[in-house]
């Protein structure tokens, strides 16, 4: 026997199929009331100003805010009126907390110029723009009355010139120079005793060619330590050792503190460079204690360096260089003249001047020449150091021991040595660099 199947009638009269719905009953709903717009100031927000102890505005009375909060806050007990929130990046009106907060403090906060709760006072923080201006993020801060850049501890200043020296004691230089002496004074007394020229004209022929010798050494010493790194293989990081010295050459990318060079302002740098030379006459002020007569001293400089990313071409790897907290880094950058003044060329540029007076330099009437180098991210570099793993991390730290070049009796080269984490670039810096 067959089942019937139920039916009804539609309001605009058609017959559908099975059986009509049940209407259900809606759900009261909650009055509501207009909400305030608060304009960002956290004053007029109502509950939110009242859950951090913060007086706020009554829409219903024009007294003055009320201190008092309507709640005990869960919060403000458990840390003493502290209020706890994480870094904020990003730009605050002219205030940021980016970065770390390393102390906390204790009762109602400051308010931003935006109305948002931040933790610690308004330019609190390790780093931080004395005179009201706000910090950037990555651990920059410039002084409205100096203008100069300064960075925290996780990037490297290089105050001294790369160290080059030769891989010979200071005693083996002392006996040399006794031994040069002695032969010297030997070779007169016989001359003067056998009246015989022979035996000065022999001293000479084995004390010329050492002293020659030297003076090349110490000329060409840097080049020479350049040649070397230049000859030294490309290691592959695939198939780099735990504590192995190598060579690593690639494109370099910023870590998490870009640098900016200080005259133009040239920015995602991973090393930066500005000297001011003089060039001292008879008689002229000198630049430094050490500044010699008719010769170029150097006056001001700032090198920064920091910890940066380098992708090796070989193997596509990429590792990370620790060349920043305060790390030993020997950097051969050659920079480029950017301001030359000399003695027919005096009229200097407003931004040079700007420069000069930021850093409280005088700007009489000297030959300066102001040099600034740079690595900007894309560029090609070549780094020497030690290979460290960590998990699956790929490190290059500088090396414990200094690199010695050895021997280079083709071009008469004594072993020379440098320090630290070995840094070349020999892109051009006016020549585009690789996009990352």
């Amino acid at each position: 026997m067959g089942t019937r199947i139920p039916s009804h009638q539609l309001s605009s009269g058609l017959y559908v199929s099975g059986r009509p719905e049940q209407l259900k009953e809606r759900q009261p709903t909650m009055a509501s009331r207009a909400v305030i717009y608060t304009g960002g100031d956290v004053k007029k927000s109502g509950e939110l100003g009242k859950m951090f102890d913060i007086p706020v505005l009554d829409p219903k009375s024009d007294g003055p805010p009320s201190s008092k909060p309507s709640r005990p806050s869960s919060s403000s007990q458990h840390n003493s009126g502290s209020v706890r929130s994480g870094p904020n990046s990003g730009p605050l009106g002219k205030h940021s907390s980016s970065g770390p907060i390393p102390k906390k403090s204790s009762g109602p906060m400051p308010l931003q110029p935006t109305g948002l709760i931040t933790s610690g006072p308004i330019g609190s923080g390790p780093l931080g723009y004395s005179g009201g201006i706000g910090r950037r993020s990555g651990h920059l801060e410039q002084t409205v009355s100096t203008g100069k850049m300064v960075y925290g501890s996780s990037v490297t200043s290089l105050d001294d010139e790369v160290k080059v020296g030769f891989r010979v004691s200071k005693g083996a230089v002392w006996v040399f120079l006794v031994v040069v002496a002695m032969g010297l004074l030997v070779g007169v007394f016989l001359m003067v005793a056998v009246k015989k020229a022979v035996i000065l004209v022999a001293v000479a022929a084995v004390i010329v060619p050492v002293v020659v010798l030297t003076l090349w050494n110490c000329a060409l010493r840097r080049r020479g330590l350049l040649g070397f790194v230049k000859r030294y293989p490309d290691a592959e990081l695939r198939g780099a050792i735990d504590g192995q010295y190598v060579k690593v050459t690639g494109v370099v990318t910023c870590g998490s503190i870009p640098l900016e060079s200080s005259y133009q302002r040239v920015p995602r740098c991973v090393y930066v460079s500005t000297e001011l030379y003089e060039y001292k006459g008879w008689g002229g002020k000198s630049a430094n204690p050490k500044h010699r007569c008719f010769s170029w001293g150097c006056r001001h400089s700032e090198k920064y360096v920091a910890d940066f990313y380098l992708s090796d071409f070989q193997s596509g790897l990429r590792a990370l260089v620790k060349a920043g907290n305060g790390a030993k880094v020997a950097p051969f950058v050659e920079p480029a003249t950017v301001v030359d003044v000399t003695k027919e060329k005096r009229e200097l540029s407003p931004n040079f001047l700007h420069w000069l007076a930021d850093r409280k330099l005088s700007c009489d009437d000297r030959i300066m020449r102001l040099k600034e180098g740079y690595i900007k991210e894309g560029s090609t570099v070549s780094v020497m150091g030690v290979v460290r793993r960590q998990d699956n991390v790929i490190m290059i730290v500088p090396s414990p021991e200094p690199v010695s070049t050895g021997c280079q009796w083709i071009r008469c080269l004594l072993p020379v040595y440098a320090e630290g984490l070995i840094l070349t670039c020999d892109d051009n810096q006016n020549a585009d660099v690789v996009p990352v």
